[in-house]
């Protein structure tokens, strides 16, 4: 009875029925079954074994839809094979996201664990087509906002604001607070924190937790997200102090993540700055110069791990500059 409440859960998710061997799905989309496989993994899918009946017709269609990109010439096989890991790291997260908070939903409403599978039926039914929309159109919005931004730049040669922000203590904090605290802490500061980057003008790369790695095509937009950030938070009872590093330079920017020195060093000055301030890499600072919003303070020498000895600079708001970001 358990296996058939699991399955009927599963069905109610994919809302068609499971019909098919993976053998009998790569045979649908002509391919071999090595290279079925391939795609599965690169989606996030395991192996299953070749008798098991688990497939539906989506999964056909979804194959064929890989496997037509690269015959089309849309894209060389290695670069579909991206595309599939990145949907597969994204969807994993939110389907995992979305799950957890559909667990908290039964507990809160008292569902005993017995009667769990139906509820969860009940469940899928009801949300499931409605978050298949949100999903498609926040991606077709993202997407656009995109490619706008990269439609005339050079990738080679992408230069950006990169800031890191985490919190203070976290892991001794940690250990003192309850596991549901500890979640209401990580989804405040998450939550507050990409509303500050967002509003601001810059973009999450992503969130770790205790901290948040985010990128702004301006130095001074970069410098307010920082100073927003560690006031928006020092305003929330029990959240601990926040410091944040900043670099401006070349970055690699790759399936949704950026790489580079630049990165690196905005990492490195976060660990090295003080609770409750914001310090910045030379190159950034001096975009920074003559913009009345800001004062810079010069720091000694620091030796930053992996990059040599450095003279950042300490970013404040000015006392007389209020204003936000320039546009």
């Amino acid at each position: 009875m358990a296996g058939e409440d699991a399955d009927g859960v599963a069905e109610a998710f994919l809302r068609e029925p499971r019909r098919y061997t993976s053998r009998q799905v790569a045979e649908m989309a002509g391919v071999p079954m090595y290279r079925a496989r391939r795609f599965w993994r690169a989606l996030g899918f395991a192996n299953v074994a070749d008798d098991a009946v688990e497939f539906t017709d989506s999964d056909v269609e979804a194959l064929k839809t890989l496997v037509g990109m690269v015959s089309s010439g849309i894209y060389d096989e290695e670069h579909v094979l991206l595309i599939a890991r990145s949907l597969g790291r994204a969807t994993t997260r939110l389907a995992e996201s979305q799950a957890e908070l559909g667990a908290e939903v039964l507990d809160q409403a008292g569902v005993p664990l017995a009667e769990r599978p139906r509820a969860w039926r009940r469940r899928a039914e009801r949300v499931v087509p409605g978050l298949a929309r949100l999903l498609v159109y926040a991606w077709q919005r993202q997407l656009a906002a995109a490619a706008g931004r990269l439609a005339d730049q050079d990738m080679s040669t992408v230069r950006l604001a990169v800031g890191f922000a985490d919190l203070v203590a976290f892991t001794r904090l940690s250990r003192q607070i309850t596991p549901t605290e500890l979640a209401r802490l990580v989804d405040s500061f998450e939550g507050r924190s990409a509303d500050v980057v967002t509003s601001s003008g810059g973009r999450v790369v992503k969130t770790l937790g205790d901290s948040v790695l985010f990128v702004a095509d301006k130095s001074h937009v970069a410098a307010e997200i920082g100073l927003r950030l560690i006031e928006t938070h020092a305003k929330v009872k029990g959240m601990p102090e926040l410091r944040v590093g900043l670099a401006a330079g070349p970055v690699i920017w790759r399936m949704g993540d950026v790489f580079g020195t630049t990165v690196n060093l905005a990492s490195r000055l976060t660990a090295l700055a003080l609770p409750g301030a914001i310090l910045a890499d030379p190159d950034l600072a001096e975009e920074l110069e003559g913009d009345r919003a800001f004062e810079l303070r010069p720091v000694n020498r620091l030796s930053v791990r992996g990059l040599g000895e450095l003279a950042p600079f300490t970013v404040m708001r000015a006392v007389r500059g209020t204003s936000g970001p320039r546009e």
